[in-house]
């Protein structure tokens, strides 16, 4: 799954081409021993780019790209403050191997912009998943027209770049639209972000499997926390939900969803005759008053630690694998949302039992301390590399390495608990927000039932 961008670069050229053909990146480990290793460092900057195994140039020579890209600014003349554009291209991890990402990525700049740029291209390895670098010369070599960088050309990058994934058997981003927002849906889609577009249209396939006409749909959606700004009696039907800023129009969401299309797909579901024993979700869902009145009641006392434990709980619920038959289940789009980050909260949830750790202010104090021990750790790490420096015998050498990496081994787990620390906290409004949210819907659902049997008792 190849993923594509690119942005301007207002600083120096020479930087950003020095990234991008950084020998640490571009040179796999198996090539290197600790001397040549130290060599290529030591070469980094001083024009051997030869030794680098993906670095290459397209318009260019790889060896000399920096003289060659300033002396066609120079040329024409070019003056604003874009020196070049630095572009990427990310593959999914395990998915390529360096050739065949070194292949994938020179044929897509070739196919983008060889008939007028000249374009560096690198494989960067430092990573779990493989990705390409470009570095563009914003000024063409052909009549020095600068390159525009319009939102069109960000469309066909990616476009080119799937097709050439495509052509390599790989697999590429789909239902990603550039949409009137969808700079914005693309980057989150890219970055494995849920967006509230990305659930509508997973609801609305999962309403579209059990419904086979427009009234049951409506009440499916609204079953799921979604309120129909126009239902489909509406050329174009559109939805919102609490905490988003305005409706979206279903047929946005690419040709699946036009009108026309779910019409079909709920005529074609009137021949399924399981759907006849369906039954659709319940409006009455209160999971979360529910599981606020049992664990507060059990623990009289409102800590940061009930707080994730309750979000878990309803995050567990949103993904119904955990109980067999459950018809309470989270209204807020918002909240279901959250399941993609699970994982995350569970091991912030961990971290906080482990330390016994109630309140933002005891939060704080971890944070600190934690800190200050990675600062002691560090600062005798470096007495020893010092030491390393005036070290004349092998033994002595190879001893101070291993107690240098002995202190290494120790800063990694602390500073992965002071990263989850962090997390933490950035955390807590969003939680706190989010089941205020989903605590609003239950109560409107309350009131609305209630206000029903009033009037049916009447």
């Amino acid at each position: 799954m190849a993923s594509t961008g690119f942005w301007p670069v207002k600083s120096r050229l020479k930087a950003v081409l020095d990234y991008a053909e950084n020998s640490d990146k571009t040179t796999p480990p198996e090539y290197l021993d600790s001397d040549l290793y130290a060599a290529l460092r030591y070469a980094e900057n001083d024009g051997k780019t030869d030794r680098k195994l993906f670095v290459g140039g397209i318009n260019c020579s790889a060896q000399k790209v920096y003289a060659e890209m300033t002396a066609v600014q120079r040329r024409f003349g070019m003056k604003g403050k874009v020196v070049a554009y630095h572009g990427i291209q990310s593959f999914k991890s395990g998915e390529v191997t360096p050739e065949q990402a070194f292949e994938i990525g020179k044929e897509t700049v070739r196919r983008m912009w060889s008939d007028r740029y000249q374009v560096l291209v690198t494989v960067h390895l430092n990573t779990d998943n493989l990705h390409c670098h470009f570095v563009v010369n914003p000024c063409s070599f052909r009549d020095g027209a600068k390159f525009k960088n319009k939102i069109g050309d960000h469309k066909e990058l990616r476009k080119i770049s799937d097709e050439v994934c495509r052509e390599h058997g790989l697999s590429v981003l789909e239902n990603s639209e550039f949409y009137s927002n969808g700079k914005m849906e693309y980057w989150a889609h890219k970055s494995g972000r849920l967006t509230h577009r990305r659930q509508l249209r997973k609801d609305l396939d999962e309403a579209l499997s059990k419904c086979s006409g427009y009234k049951s749909l409506e009440y499916y959606l609204q079953s799921l926390g979604y309120h129909l700004e126009r239902d489909f009696r509406y050329e174009h039907p559109s939805v919102t939900a609490d905490g988003w800023q305005r409706a979206v129009r279903i047929n946005s969401l690419g040709e699946e969803y036009s009108k026309e299309r779910i019409r079909e797909r709920l005529l074609e579901n009137q021949r399924k005759p399981e759907l006849y024993a369906v039954v659709y979700p319940e409006r009455k869902r209160k999971p979360l008053l529910s599981l606020e009145y049992e664990y507060r009641k059990a623990q009289q006392m409102d800590t940061v630690t009930l707080l994730f434990q309750i979000f878990i709980e309803l995050l567990k619920l949103c993904t119904g694998g955990n109980i067999e038959r459950q018809p309470d289940r989270p209204l807020s789009p918002m909240m279901r949302a959250e399941v993609k980050k699970l994982d995350q909260y569970l091991e912030e949830y961990n971290l906080l039992c482990d330390n016994n750790i109630q309140s933002p202010k005891e939060l704080l104090l971890f944070w600190e301390n934690l800190s200050a021990k990675i600062n002691a750790l560090e600062k005798a790490r470096y007495a020893l590399r010092l030491k390393l420096r005036r070290a004349k015998l092998p033994e002595e050498d190879a001893a101070l390495k291993e107690r240098a990496k002995e202190i290494t081994r120790q800063i990694m787990p602390l500073r992965k608990e002071l990263q989850i620390a962090k997390r933490i906290e950035e955390h807590i409004p969003k939680i706190r927000a989010v089941l205020d949210a989903e605590r609003q819907i239950e109560m409107r659902r309350n009131d609305l039932m209630m206000r029903k049997e009033r009037g049916a008792e009447r």
